[in-house]
């Protein structure tokens, strides 16, 4: 065996290695969507989103795989770290800081990636509070969402989403580093596959009773 088909071998491995460790992240992903938060009644959230249509709802359940007609703990998806990739790569052109430290080279991008992170909690925490509002004051059919609207549920409803998103980044930046391609990226490639099938079959149906 030549020293060619060795390294052929090896780099091959070591691409399995990273498919496989990617695929792996990505279904740790999807066994999430179904960890719902406590206290929401699952039947009335499903009855909301089957009435609602193709509204902002359905988009934004779109690209949390279904996480959030779920109302699990990654309800929010990746949208709060989005949002702080843009302000905070909008922010470095404005402000003369980030600006110095996107030069300084790999550790000034690492500083600029935790203040990133800082970013999505922060946003993930002011979505979380307008979600878990939006949910508790939502009853269609004269039937509310949430079994029981107190304080301390909304509380937990927010950090829990909070959680979430927080994992969900991690997910995405272990996909970057250990696996293949880019993580976030790849999260919402998955989330839109997961739904495509249930939303051709809504259209569809929809079609057909017109």
């Amino acid at each position: 065996m030549t020293i060619q088909t060795l390294q052929s071998e090896g780099k091959l491995n070591y691409l399995q290695k990273k498919i496989l460790m990617t695929l792996g992240f990505l279904a740790i992903y999807r066994m999430g969507v179904y960890i719902p938060v406590p206290g929401v009644d699952s039947a009335a959230l499903k009855a909301f989103f089957a009435s609602s249509g193709a509204n902002l709802f359905g988009m934004f359940n779109m690209f949390s795989g279904g996480a959030l007609q779920q109302f699990s703990i990654f309800a929010l998806g990746v949208g709060p770290y989005i949002s702080a990739s843009i302000i905070s790569q909008l922010l470095t052109v404005a402000v003369p800081h980030l600006e110095a430290l996107s030069k300084e080279g790999e550790a000034g991008r690492k500083k600029i990636t935790q203040y990133t992170r800082y970013g999505t909690v922060l946003l993930a925490i002011i979505q979380g509070f307008m979600l878990t509002s939006v949910l508790a004051s939502a009853a269609p059919g004269g039937k509310s969402l949430v079994l029981e609207v107190t304080m301390s549920w909304k509380l937990m409803t927010v950090l829990s989403l909070t959680a979430g998103t927080a994992f969900v980044m991690w997910l995405g930046e272990q996909i970057t580093e250990k696996g293949v391609g880019n993580g976030i990226s790849l999260i919402i490639f998955a989330s839109i596959v997961a739904t495509l099938p249930s939303v051709i079959a809504n259209t569809y149906g929809q079609y057909n009773n017109q």
